[in-house]
């Protein structure tokens, strides 16, 4: 079922340009006997397969650079390193400034958990030319996601109906049906990927990254993550302290959470963010199309998602505006303020009986492309969360909760209290209650929060901060809206993190940016 946890620019960029992915075919391979001997073998770009998000080969970079791809080979298993291997797909543009200001590479992570890399960076490649006049700028597709042994569940055509069921029963039998259409689509995973499953641990993707690092030929790994990207920032920093190099976290994950406090924390992270989409909309000179009054957005908002509980709208044929899929098509335009017009307009329709915009925004939520087929970003979220979450929530439990979660956000409170069931029936126990991110003898590591993120609560980065330990996590507020800060092209987040990574200026601690 839909899960919010961490999804970051790698599913928001689906909204606004045609992205384009790279790699290997993601099989299993032979017995590797040095992995960190390898050579890589650097090619341009095909275009992406369906599981990467479709579209075309990334285009050319201002000046005629091009995006480049290779595969790098894996352990399967970590606890194996000489057994079989997997394909890890990379993606770099070499560094524009010259041999003698060359730093390295910069390792980029854009969240989800699920995200590809590969098809992510090309998107976002203009933002970050300031950067690329020092480094080589790589991204990856982790392990279990797009072509990196990618995880597959159910089929297209379940998925469509899988995304149209009622996330948030109102009686027993609604319950039970939503149950067994999550032990349905845990049990395709198992089915489709069980090899796989045990093997797609953050704890794996930060090994993979250092591989990376040494395969890249760097001492230290550079790094911006972003998103769930700062939560496997976090543990590459616990596994290899000594090995961080400048590394900058943004749309910060709190490490210190559950997964139920990770849940509640985003119940309230987006209702903070509906609220503040409500104060812009009717704070305009023109009047706001969806309400007269802030409490009249938020109500009418409500009384669209009770109708459509009963009679769903038309949308995109033969689909029809559910429910689920408008509270999920709402949640996905609050992840950017660029997409409050969209909200707007598709709430707007949706009053007149349309619901082909809100459903356009669910469609980018769940990874479903414009041809029917889906990238397998839930199918890889769902997969690392499990695999990483060692708590496991019955339907009971959830029904105790409820009212928290309500009180919290009386929106999203009850779509992601039901979330909490997704992992119930999952094949592979999970790691831990919360990751590991102490870090003590890693160097500064900048660490961003944006006090109006709905995904990444703000408060979650000086958690973050306060983990990796003193004098390691320096914390920097963003006082924004939108999940991530770096993106929002604020001259003093964009000043603070290229003047650290480009020159190794630390900034301030406390450091507040509006």
């Amino acid at each position: 079922m839909p899960n919010l946890k961490a999804r970051a620019a790698a599913t928001v960029v689906l909204l606004s340009t045609t992205l384009a992915a790279c790699g290997g075919d993601g099989s299993k391979d032979s017995k590797a006997e040095d992995v960190s001997a390898q050579k890589l073998s650097w090619k341009d770009c095909p275009a992406p397969a369906a599981s990467e998000g479709g579209g075309e080969a990334p285009s050319p970079l201002p000046g005629g650079a091009k995006w480049q791809c290779a595969t790098m080979k894996a352990p399967l298993d970590w606890d194996k390193p000489k057994g079989d291997t997997i394909d890890i797909a990379l993606i770099r543009a070499a560094s524009s400034g010259g041999k003698d200001r060359r730093i390295g590479s910069l390792v980029f992570n854009f969240g989800g958990p699920g995200g590809s890399g590969v098809t992510t960076l090309p998107a976002f490649g203009e933002d970050y030319a300031k950067l690329r006049t020092r480094y080589d700028l790589v991204s990856f597709d982790p392990r279990g996601v797009g072509r990196s042994a990618g995880v597959r569940c159910e089929d297209d055509k379940q998925l469509d109906t899988y995304f149209q069921q009622d996330s948030t029963p109102d009686d027993g039998a609604e319950r039970t049906k939503l149950v067994d259409n999550v032990k349905g689509f845990n049990g395709a995973c198992e089915k489709n990927s069980g090899e796989v499953l045990p093997h797609v641990r953050t704890t794996d993707a930060a090994r993979d990254m250092d591989l990376m690092r040494q395969v890249l030929g760097d001492d230290k790994l550079h790094y911006f993550g972003i998103s769930y990207g700062t939560e496997l920032g976090g543990v590459y920093a616990h596994l290899f302290p000594k090995r961080v190099g400048r590394a900058v976290f943004d749309a910060v994950v709190d490490p210190t959470e559950t997964a139920e406090e990770g849940s509640l924390g985003q119940a309230e992270g987006f209702q903070r963010a509906l609220d503040n989409y409500a104060k812009d909309c009717t704070s305009k000179v023109e009047d706001c199309p969806v309400g007269d009054t802030e409490k009249d957005v938020k109500d009418r908002i409500a009384k669209l998602l009770e109708d459509l509980d009963a009679k769903p709208l038309p949308a995109i044929a033969p689909r029809k505006l559910t429910q689920t899929a408008a509270t999920n098509g709402i949640a996905q335009a609050l992840y950017s303020a660029d997409f409050w017009p969209y909200l707007t307009e598709g709430l707007d329709e949706a009053y007149d009986g349309d619901g082909k915009i809100l459903m356009t925004l669910s469609d980018a939520m769940n990874g479903r492309n414009q041809d029917g087929t889906y990238s397998n970003i839930q199918a890889a979220n769902i997969s690392i969360n499990c695999a990483d979450d060692k708590a496991r929530y019955t339907p009971e439990y959830v029904e105790q909760k409820l009212p928290a979660f309500r009180e919290a956000s009386p929106l999203f409170g009850d779509y992601l209290a039901w979330g909490m069931v997704g992992c119930t029936d999952w094949a592979v126990d999970g790691a831990a209650e919360h990751p590991d991110v102490s870090a003590q003898a890693a160097p500064p590591i900048v660490v961003i929060g944006n006090t109006g993120d709905p995904a990444t609560p703000y408060e979650g980065a000086k958690k973050m901060a306060d983990a990796l330990g003193e004098d390691v996590g320096v914390e920097l507020t963003y006082k924004g809206q939108g999940h991530g800060a770096y993106d929002s092209k604020n001259k003093c987040v964009r000043n603070a993190v290229d003047g650290y990574l480009l020159d190794g200026t630390v900034p301030k601690e406390g450091t507040v940016c509006s």
